[in-house]
């Protein structure tokens, strides 16, 4: 599920502040929900909030108080072996613990494949981007970040974020939007597949950097001939 920082995208564009580029906001516990409330996207955004989590996992608690009330005072003595069942939805069954298990999950070669592609793809959507906006808008970052949540539906961040004096969120239209989610992922490499790369490395953000000055005038003049077209 894909979700694009942008302003008119999220539920508080305020939550949206740079002061310094790349910003990740997964791996540090930033909430950012979805303009659409209680879409399917919504819901996924919900379910990275460890409370969250941890009430689902727990919900046959109050329901067995409401059919069996003479099990509250047993169920009211065990706090400990609720924490441990917290503790393993959390590590076996929504992940995968050992480091080594999530090296298996793909192999080193599909690995470098995989970030070899991407890295293409990123850098055709950062052309494309660039050479339809101004020169100064500054060295752009698409930046890419997912859920370390391996065994739910993946939650992917992108963003481009300009560098310079005042770092911002660059706005996207609903067509970039398109473009960029058709450049990135596809059948052959979609966002489940990047995350079990993301997984195998230990490493959920990833960025990559184009300075607008360097596309070549054929670029430009590409970019200019789709707006005309």
């Amino acid at each position: 599920m894909l979700l694009f920082l942008t302003r008119a995208n999220v539920a508080s564009p305020s939550a949206l502040k740079l002061t310094k580029v790349p910003k990740r906001f997964l791996s540090l516990g930033v909430r950012v929900f979805p303009r659409k409330m209680f879409s399917a996207l919504f819901w996924r955004v919900v379910f990275e909030i460890p409370v969250a989590r941890y009430a689902l996992a727990l919900s046959p608690v109050p329901v067995a108080l409401v059919l069996k009330p003479e099990w509250a005072l047993p169920i009211s003595l065990a706090p400990v072996p609720m924490a441990l069942f917290v503790i393993l939805i959390e590590s076996y069954v929504l992940n995968v613990p050992s480091p080594a298990a999530r090296r298996a999950l793909i192999s080193p070669v599909e690995q470098d494949r995989g970030l070899d592609l991407l890295k293409i793809r990123a850098e055709q959507v950062l052309t494309r981007l660039g050479a339809a906006r101004h020169p100064g808008t500054g060295v752009l970052h698409l930046v890419i970040e997912q859920s370390e949540i391996l065994r739910v539906a993946p939650l992917t961040y992108v963003s481009i974020q300009p560098d310079g004096p005042e770092p911002d969120f660059l706005s996207l239209t609903e067509d970039e939007q398109t473009m960029i989610a058709e450049a990135l992922f596809d059948a052959a490499f979609d966002e489940a597949r990047l995350r079990l790369i993301n997984a195998a490395q230990n490493q959920f953000v990833r960025t990559y950097v184009l300075d607008p000055n360097s596309i070549s005038a054929h670029a430009r003049l590409a970019a200019l001939a789709r707006s005309q077209g």
